[in-house]
């Protein structure tokens, strides 16, 4: 099975059924799969050859689906851009990915300008990513394998350079199936989706719900929460899902406690790790709704393991298991599996993990190995098989002789009252190599002092994880999928 054969299957089966709604706009299956099709008509008049790469830059949906799609119908690789992009950024990704095609919404075109022409020139661009023009009769599908790369979806770039990571037909098919499973996800199903369809979580939704024949509700601007609980009510939504910030903001910066959700059948987060606390309060107004917290990485196509929402509370803080058709162990750095208990880094096997990097043959080497993929976190297992994340390895903060997890004590911050978000980092320090700092945003109308946060981590934290300086920000830098950027910070 092929990553198009979901909108294909799901347009012969629900041809007139919202696929999605998106400002005020309702298009059906039969109307998108229509696009789409045009779409990879007219790349295949351009005889492309298989695996050519087509970029999209668009921040509408329908545009954004109906290119994805066309280009993968014929035979090409998808690769989505940020659309909080820069032409530095943009320079990079093109330089590194030689597109064949870029379907560009006339908003962007002005980053194409300051590139030099060399990067452009062998570009086709399509700017308001529909073609003018449909073909006169429908070009059978390029032929494609499900081992043939589907997807380049480059990294967020919070620890460093992006990585192009490359995604097969099968890795998706693999994945999709299996959160859908889990999810218990029908084409009755409805989600509202808040986050960008470029960034690995959203891809997994949009797959998901395109695969089942339900619905997406799309609205990517999170700056008007009300709106969007608005929205979610108005349209019957049955699943939400987020990343910890999102969930943040709904929790402190909406009026979602005088809502209620008589459609709402779960809610998912991912995309780092999620406090108890913050689990605890959404648990407390979304009551009775299922919450699963899940665990995953670009490099495994999204998703790894999931904790079972009815082990939220005997659980606090795990990632559950892995999901069904995932294998996950952890090693120490001989690749020596560890004992419950003990800490190591979590190493995964499955059909849904990645080809490599781009381009990066060295870097796919050091993290695809024989013992499958080293996923850079490190983790405890306890003795029913449930995992823990402590730390990323990049996160661990040397100071003095202890090597400490930023995880353990921005939980403890978090759960002081006036505490909004607040991220740990190591930062230079002449005597003890790093010094714990943390970086706290509060509650809308609360206040606090160094002081009261102090007495909070004395009273819950051994001395040498107390942070040595703490400062209070506005906002805490993030990418535009809600990621804190510790590199900025």
């Amino acid at each position: 099975m092929l990553v198009h054969d979901f909108l294909i299957n799901s347009a012969n089966r629900f041809p007139d059924k919202e696929a999605l709604l998106h400002a005020g706009k309702r298009y059906t299956y039969s109307q998108i799969f229509s696009a789409a099709q045009t779409i990879s008509n007219l790349l295949q008049q351009h005889e492309y050859r298989p695996g050519f790469r087509g970029v999209i830059l668009t921040d509408d949906p329908f545009e954004y689906i109906t290119a994805y799609f066309g280009i993968l119908m014929a035979g090409g690789i998808a690769v989505g851009l940020n659309t909080q992009t820069s032409s530095r950024s943009l320079k990079a990704v093109l330089s590194d990915c030689s597109p064949s095609v870029m379907f560009l919404r006339v908003k962007f075109e002005r980053y194409l300008k300051t590139l030099p022409l060399e990067i452009i020139e062998n570009i086709t661009v399509f700017r308001g990513t529909m073609p003018d023009r449909k073909p006169a009769t429908n070009i059978p599908q390029a032929p494609s394998h499900p081992k043939d790369l589907a997807q380049i979806i480059y990294t967020s770039g919070t620890t460093g350079k992006p990585k192009g990571v490359m995604l097969r037909h099968s890795n998706f098919v693999a994945n999709t199936n299996s959160i859908i499973k889990y999810l218990g996800l029908t084409e009755n199903d409805r989600v509202m989706a808040v986050l960008p369809f470029f960034y690995s979580y959203g891809n997994s939704v949009l797959l998901t719900h395109i695969a089942v024949g339900g619905s997406l509700v799309v609205n990517q601007n999170f700056l008007y929460p009300n709106v969007i609980l608005d929205e979610m009510v108005q349209k019957q939504v049955t699943g939400f899902s987020g990343v910890p910030s999102t969930f943040a903001i709904l929790l402190n910066r909406s009026a979602v406690k005088k809502y209620s959700f008589p459609s709402l059948r779960y809610l998912t987060q991912a995309g780092a790790a999620m406090s108890p606390t913050l689990a605890y309060k959404l648990q407390k107004i979304f009551h009775g709704i299922p919450i699963f917290i899940m665990y995953g990485q670009t490099e495994a196509a999204a998703r790894l393991s999931y904790l079972d929402p009815k082990d939220l509370y005997a659980k606090a803080g795990s990632i559950g298991k892995a999901i069904p058709g995932v294998t996950l162990q952890l090693f120490d750095k001989q690749g020596v599996s560890v004992q419950p208990g003990e800490t190591g880094e979590i190493v995964a096997t499955g059909e849904n993990i990645m080809a490599g990097y781009w381009n990066k043959p060295e870097e796919t080497a050091r993290i695809l190995r024989p013992e499958g993929l080293w996923t850079g976190d490190l983790a405890r297992q306890d003795d029913e098989g449930y995992f823990f994340i402590i730390s990323r390895k990049s996160d661990m903060i040397k100071s003095g002789s202890h090597r400490i997890a930023p995880k353990e004590i921005e939980e403890i911050i978090h759960e002081h009252e006036a505490v909004h978000e607040v991220a740990v980092i190591g930062v230079e320090d002449e005597i003890l190599g790093e010094a714990i700092k943390a970086c706290i945003v509060l509650k809308k109308d609360q206040t606090c002092t160094e002081k009261d946060i102090l007495k909070h981590c004395k009273k819950n934290l051994p001395a040498f994880k107390i942070p040595h300086q703490i400062t209070f920000m506005v906002e805490l830098p993030k990418t535009v999928t809600g990621k804190i950027k510790k590199r900025d910070l």
